[in-house]
């Protein structure tokens, strides 16, 4: 049986052996984070373990880490929270290529325009912030599809100057680049487990010291200080808090792999999308003209290499993604995958994944299967 070759790493990342041991280790001890007893203050030893490593590790101070499910919860949270530290009739702008976590949190959202790469607008973000009223930011640290990183530190500037606030999501950068959500401005950041090598099931939500206090999108026994009801689940967070003590994996040998990966997909006819802009080192987001993206996928699976769409598919309709739309790619928007890297990608595997590319896009280009790709 053919092995599968995983790099779909920004889906979610491959355990770490120390998020392991810790989530087991947490597994196997009796006890609720809230009971007073011996046994609830062994947990909430865990539970405060892991959350001082999360601070250390992210800029924020431990009594401001907000523990949450995910990442999408983390910005559903930071969202309801600021606006409703906002008041009614704020404004919020949302990034043209935020995750669909934000953007369906914010549905209302005006939407920040991005260029080619997909870099936001900030003369654009600045004028849009003059218009009365307060407003809320929503913007990306880096984008999931092509790994753009995007100028947060200098639209925070801008969000001071007008009085707005700012929210981070940095699910996808946390682990690959710094992230220091103090020196980033932001008012609240976004952090998920599983992009970092922890245990799924378990995220952050970071706050800035003068947002201590939020309204909880979730009510319940006084959990996350009032902030976030709900028994925490301790072995993903121990698993967290482990992940998010550990060194980033060497960057330079990932952008390595991850540019001969994209030699050989142009050399096979492959567009390298965001290639120009500053991006995560493990993420290549190739576009093959006249084939659809998802017979791309099933194709480099049956190949065995476990690859993600840059499309989505829903009840069979395949629908280009947002992100490349905003970017101005017009049909590659459907017809582009994402290959992203994880943490011990082997030097070996991405040579196999150059070859397996090119013998795909021999095969589906030619004039019958590309009529056929089209079709559907």
């Amino acid at each position: 049986m053919t092995r599968t070759v995983y790099l779909d790493a920004n889906a979610s990342e491959p355990l770490r052996p120390e998020a392991r041991a810790a989530a087991l280790a947490a597994m196997e001890a009796a006890g609720n984070p809230s009971s007073v007893h011996a046994a609830g203050r062994a947990a909430r030893r865990v539970l405060e373990d892991a959350r001082e490593a999360v601070a250390a590790r992210f800029g924020a101070a431990p009594a401001n880490v907000v523990f949450t499910s995910g990442g999408t919860e983390a910005d559903a949270l930071a969202i309801h929270a600021l606006r409703a530290v906002l008041g009614p009739g704020a404004r919020t702008i949302a990034g043209a290529t935020e995750h669909d976590a934000v953007r369906a949190a914010a549905p209302d959202a005006a939407v920040l325009p991005v260029d080619a790469d997909g870099i936001a607008d900030l003369d654009a973000l600045d004028s849009m912030l003059a218009g009365d009223g307060p407003a809320l930011v929503c913007l990306m640290l880096a984008n999931n599809e092509t790994g753009a990183i995007q100028p947060v530190a200098a639209a925070a500037e801008i969000c001071r100057r007008h009085g707005a606030r700012l929210h981070v999501d940095a699910v996808q950068a946390a682990g690959r680049i710094p992230v220091d959500a103090a020196a980033l401005g932001a008012d609240t950041l976004a952090l998920s487990s599983h992009k970092l090598g922890g245990p799924l099931g378990a995220g952050a939500l970071l706050l800035a010291p003068h947002l201590s206090h939020i309204a909880p999108l979730i009510a319940g026994g006084g959990q996350e200080r009032g902030r976030r009801g709900g028994t925490p689940p301790l072995p993903a967070i121990a698993g967290f808090g482990a992940a998010a003590a550990l060194p980033r994996a060497d960057q330079g040998r990932l952008a390595a792999l991850r540019d001969a990966i994209e030699r050989a997909a142009v050399a096979a006819g492959a567009v390298a999308i965001g290639a120009g802009a500053s991006r995560l080192a493990n993420t290549a987001c190739l576009a093959l003209p006249g084939v659809r993206a998802d017979a791309q996928v099933i194709a480099l699976d049956l190949a065995g290499f476990a690859v993600s769409a840059g499309a989505a598919c829903s009840s069979g309709k395949v629908a280009a993604s947002h992100v490349l739309a905003a970017m101005g790619l017009g049909d590659l928007a459907g017809q582009a995958i994402r290959v992203s890297l994880p943490w011990n990608a082997r030097e070996e595997d991405a040579a196999a994944f150059g070859a397996a590319y090119a013998a795909m896009a021999e095969r589906l280009r030619s004039p019958a299967a590309a009529l056929a790709a089209a079709r559907g």
